[in-house]
This record gives C-alpha cells, sequence and structure tokens, in this order.
C-alpha cells in the first residue's frame, strides 16, 4: 500500500509539471493552421534580435561562472581549512540573495554606481556589463557556495593542505592544482546552475537596460502569440540539459583518492 501511495504521488507530480510543458509545447507547434510545423522555432532561432541576446548572456554567464569561481573556492576552501567557527556566518551571507528581490539589488547598484558616485559604472556599457555580471554572481552565490562547500567535504582539506606544504607548494599551487582539482564537479555543478539563472534573469538586464535573453523574452511575449511558447520551450531545454550535464558529470567523476575526516 505505501508503495503504490508513492507511486501514485510521483506519478502526480510528473503530471503536474509535464502536462503544462506538454500543452505549452502543442501551441509552439499550431503556427501553421491546420498542422503541426516547426514554424514558430524557425523564426525565433533566425530572428537577429535572439542570436544578439543569447549570444551575451552566454557571454555574461562564462565571465560569471569565472568570477564566481576565483571568489567563492578560496573563500570556502579558506573558511573550512582556518576558520570552521565561521562557516554559520558565512552561509547565512551566501543565503542572503535568496531572501533579498533582485529588484531590491539593482536598485542598490544604480544608487550606488550611477554616474553621479564616485564610481559612475552605468556611465559606460562595459561598466554596466561589470555591474551586471556582480548581480548574476551575486544571485547564483548560494548555489555555487553550496556547490562547492559540499565538494570540499569529500576531501580531506587539512590533509591534503599539509601534505602540499611540506613539499614547498605555495597557496597559489595548492588552490589551483590540488583543491580545484578535487571539486571540478562541485564546481562545474555550480556552474551550470549559474548559466541557468543568467540566461532566464530578467529584473537586473532589463533595469540596467542590457541585451540579455530575459528581457528579449518578455518582449517577444508581449508582442507575439506562438513565438513565445517556442522560445519558452528552448529555454527549458537549456534548462534541463543543464541539469543532465550536472547528473552526467558526477557520474563520470572521479572518486576522491583521501577519504573525508569529519
Amino acid at each position: 500500500m505505501k508503495r503504490l501511495a508513492a507511486w501514485a504521488a510521483l506519478a502526480f507530480g510528473v503530471l503536474y509539471f509535464l502536462l503544462p510543458l506538454l500543452g505549452m509545447t502543442e501551441f509552439s507547434l499550431k503556427m501553421r493552421r491546420g498542422v503541426y510545423s516547426l514554424d514558430a522555432y524557425a523564426k525565433v532561432l533566425a530572428d537577429p534580435r535572439f542570436q544578439e541576446t543569447f549570444s551575451y548572456s552566454v557571454i555574461m554567464a562564462i565571465f560569471t561562472i569565472l568570477f564566481g569561481v576565483l571568489l567563492v573556492v578560496p573563500t570556502a576552501y579558506w573558511v573550512r581549512l582556518k576558520l570552521p567557527r565561521a562557516r554559520p556566518y558565512v552561509e547565512f551571507l551566501t543565503l542572503l540573495p535568496l531572501v533579498i528581490p533582485a529588484i531590491v539589488v539593482v536598485f542598490g547598484y544604480i544608487r550606488l554606481y550611477n554616474t553621479s558616485s564616485w564610481l559612475p559604472l552605468t556611465g559606460t556599457a562595459t561598466g554596466t556589463n561589470i555591474l551586471l555580471m556582480f548581480g548574476y554572481a551575486t544571485l547564483s552565490l548560494p548555489y555555487m557556495y553550496r556547490a562547492v562547500d559540499t565538494g570540499l567535504r569529500t576531501i580531506d582539506v587539512t590533509t591534503l593542505t599539509e601534505a602540499a606544504q611540506s613539499l614547498g607548494a605555495s597557496w597559489f599551487t595548492i588552490l589551483g592544482r590540488l583543491i580545484l582539482p578535487n571539486v571540478l564537479v562541485a564546481v562545474l555543478s555550480g556552474a551550470f546552475v549559474t548559466l541557468a539563472i543568467v540566461i532566464g534573469e530578467f529584473t537586473l538586464a532589463a533595469l540596467l537596460n542590457r541585451p540579455a535573453f530575459g528581457p528579449y523574452m518578455q518582449l517577444l511575449g508581449a508582442n507575439r502569440a506562438y513565438e513565445p511558447a517556442a522560445l519558452a520551450v528552448i529555454a527549458f531545454g537549456i534548462t534541463w540539459a543543464c541539469m543532465g550535464l550536472i547528473q552526467l558529470v558526477a557520474r563520470l567523476a572521479p572518486k576522491p583518492a583521501i577519504p573525508v575526516k569529519d
């Protein structure tokens, strides 16, 4: 009886999430009256604005991931190695982006970095792009930090560090050639989640007036009928592909050679 109830709950959850997606997919195929076609997808993919905004968001995602790795990996490593008592406070700080709305973050950025401030980042396109990257990194911080911290739990950080230092390795060598390869799966998991966040984010890019994919989706949805549904299916496909890559990387990753002593 319990097994039947579990399968029934699973089936309900699957139908709850899949039926709207199937309905949206069917609607996106009805652009040509009377037959199913991929006309909506062809129009979206051929739209120069789609190519421009999607390319921009992918580039911003790459820079955001690199910045997030440079920020999170040394921080999580140092907290676990030298400041274990500070872990609750660091975890609390990394959770703040989940409870502070993105619109509050972006208005704070505009207030602090407008053209009349001491650091007028919004005065140039490059400065605004940097500001947007910081905003994306802030939104993805809870996921990136959790992924890296979980990866660090699978290795004995103290033993690895002491062994490397006994051989004369510098801190940069320890981080780049010892710690990072051991938590690479965790870093990639955080990177894929960051990519999904950047691709679909709307508030930061819209208020900073950047040509990102999120505002393009909103603009297309306000003016077209079938193309927005096709675009939403493409966005779902990108997100699911990222989730599949996370699972694939986790399965193919080698196990750490040194067991954890936690």
